[in-house]
């Protein structure tokens, strides 16, 4: 399709601002980005839309627009939600570049015109390709209709097998049809999920080709082909990508697309129709995602209340209304299990809270659970780096048989260690820690306390992806109460009262560095971020802590000591 005949919808609210020479352009897609440098995900022919959210200053739109020019886009489309009218620097870069500029009214969604321009787009595909696309949309989009009907019409239509995949390797969907062949395993699925993770990371546009030899994965990204006659399974990886923000906040939420077929060998009508598979599948990603924004909401007020030490009534007043949402249905008030999660990035510059929200949200979901979607009745809710989820326990009844065991902080990192380890790369962590049950709001805050020091053990721990559980702290935190007076005093005065004196002398600040080094991991660049210090400083500061105490703070033993004498003192 060409933009005049997108200038000419009036439903899309769209308003030209530059470029009339230019409306004869084929549009081919469109993407939605609020990055600085979208290039990478470029292919030519796009209608690009924008929020604007990457503008900081007037100098910014001569380097964005002309990534646009260069990457071949058909058009820009700019919001007016976030500044008003389009800013008039962005206006004379598109007139230098001679690149079309709409500007989009403010009650006119991007996900409308974005489903009106894959419609058209994909209806002018040649013969059965149309078809197929035009039976998804209404498909997708009718009463009921979900990824499941994408997949069987790509079984039926185009004789191609698919799933659709967590970043963790979770089924999300597959074909119901009833010639479908066999079940991905989950083995499987968690590897090939790895392997998207680990493509996506390096930011190579999709699909990424692997075959799946026996014990392995061989990467077929940079144009090798599987012929040698070994019989491994070839998988095309396609992004089902959440546009517009850092590849870090979503390489590790965005679901995949995994396709039994070698896409190098298709034509560019197949793949084109792919893509806009990918897109439809979008939209019920972010359905489900908006689905999730009251059960949030409810962990979020929960969690305000449990640490601002609100009285146990209170507490458990906004459970009561929480548990109808959490667990529809269930007659009496459920146990509770709180889990606490960290995403931190070696430069700090990415916050980690959603994404560890994100991540927690796909991790709790029980793959062995019938029924409605088990993320359903959990709520997640995030400050900073950390997220943290309230789970519901049905109480067991009378007899026991129904006793809910919980969650295990072992069988949590089974699942998604292997695949997130390839997310994470080389620059991020996950941490985990799980709490006991608890039967009543008067546990919550021991719950909370007890699932972030058992994240705190298990940050202390080797791996890009670590879990620790409450019953890993009965050595320490949980004997604290049993350890006499006179001897938490001995301890604590014993480690901590040097940098006492030494503060008080100097003004150092050692006491409060300590702290800061022990809650932030260790991690130096996070610590002396938070403390606004430069990292010699900071490095300064906890050599005289060593010095004055004979510690080191680089061994977990003597981490953990001083831990125990601040939490004593």
């Amino acid at each position: 399709m060409r933009l005049r005949v997108l200038l000419e919808t009036h439903s899309l609210g769209l308003r030209l601002l530059g470029g009339e020479d230019e409306l004869d352009r084929t549009v081919r897609g469109v993407m939605t980005t609020d990055l600085r440098d979208p290039s990478r995900y470029l292919s030519g022919g796009e209608l690009v839309l924008t929020g604007l959210a990457w503008r900081r200053e007037p100098a910014d739109s001569e380097p964005f627009v002309r990534i646009l020019a260069a990457a071949g886009v058909a058009g820009l489309a700019a919001g007016e939600a976030e500044l008003g009218a389009v800013p008039d620097d962005l206006i004379e870069a598109c007139a230098r570049h001679r690149l079309p500029l709409f500007s989009v009214v403010e009650d006119v969604s991007f996900a409308s015109i974005t489903e009106h321009v894959v419609r058209q787009v994909s209806s002018e595909r040649a013969g059965d390709l149309a078809a197929v696309v035009d039976r998804h949309r209404r498909l997708m989009t009718s009463a009921g209709g979900g990824p499941e009907v994408v997949l069987d019409l790509l079984g039926s239509d185009l004789d191609l097998r698919a799933w659709v995949l967590s970043p963790t390797g979770r089924q999300i969907a597959g074909s119901t049809l009833a010639d479908a062949g066999p079940e991905l395993s989950g083995e499987l699925a968690a590897r090939l999920a790895g392997e998207h993770l680990a493509a996506a990371r390096t930011g190579r546009r999709g699909p990424h080709r692997v075959t799946i030899e026996g014990g392995g994965a061989q990467r077929l990204d940079e144009g090798r082909r599987s012929g040698d006659g070994s019989g491994g399974a070839t998988f095309s990886l396609f992004p089902i990508r959440q546009e517009g923000r850092d590849l870090r906040q979503t390489v590790l939420s965005d679901w995949l697309l995994a396709v039994e077929a070698d896409a190098g060998e298709w034509p560019a009508e197949r793949l084109d129709l792919l893509h806009g598979v990918t897109q439809l599948i979008a939209v019920e990603r972010d359905r489900r995602d908006a689905a999730r924004t009251v059960r949030r909401r409810l962990a979020q007020e929960v969690l305000e209340l449990v640490q601002a030490g609100a009285p146990p009534a209170e507490i458990a007043a906004r459970l009561r209304v929480a548990a109808p949402v959490l667990l529809p249905g269930l007659g009496t008030a459920p146990h509770w299990q709180l889990v606490v999660a960290r995403v931190e990035w070696e430069d700090g510059d990415v916050p980690g809270g959603p994404v560890a929200q994100s991540l927690l949200e796909e991790m709790l979901v029980d793959p062995g659970a019938a029924g409605p979607e088990h993320s359903d009745r959990i709520a997640v809710a995030h400050t900073g780096d950390e997220a943290v989820a309230l789970v519901p326990l049905p109480v067991p009844d009378e007899s026991g048989d129904s006793a809910a065991t919980g969650l295990h902080a072992a069988e949590l990192l089974r699942l998604v260690q292997e695949p997130l380890s390839r997310g994470l790369d080389d620059d991020g962590r996950l941490t985990v820690g799980v709490s006991a049950a608890v039967h009543s709001a008067e546990g919550l805050r021991g719950a909370l306390e007890e699932a972030r020091h058992a994240r705190r053990v298990a940050a202390a721990r080797n791996g890009r992806v670590c879990a620790a559980g409450h019953e890993e702290l009965a050595s320490h935190v949980l004997l604290l109460p049993f350890v006499p007076d006179d001897v938490r005093r001995a301890f604590t005065a014993r480690l901590l009262d040097p940098l006492r004196e030494y503060d008080r002398k100097h003004r150092a600040e050692l006491i409060p560095t300590l702290e800061a080094f022990l809650d932030c991991d260790g991690s130096w660049t996070r610590c002396a971020t938070r403390l606004h210090l430069h990292v010699n400083t900071l490095r300064y500061r906890v050599g005289r802590i060593e010095q004055l105490t004979g510690r080191d703070l680089a061994r977990l033993e003597d981490k953990l000591d001083f831990f125990l004498a601040l939490r004593m003192s």
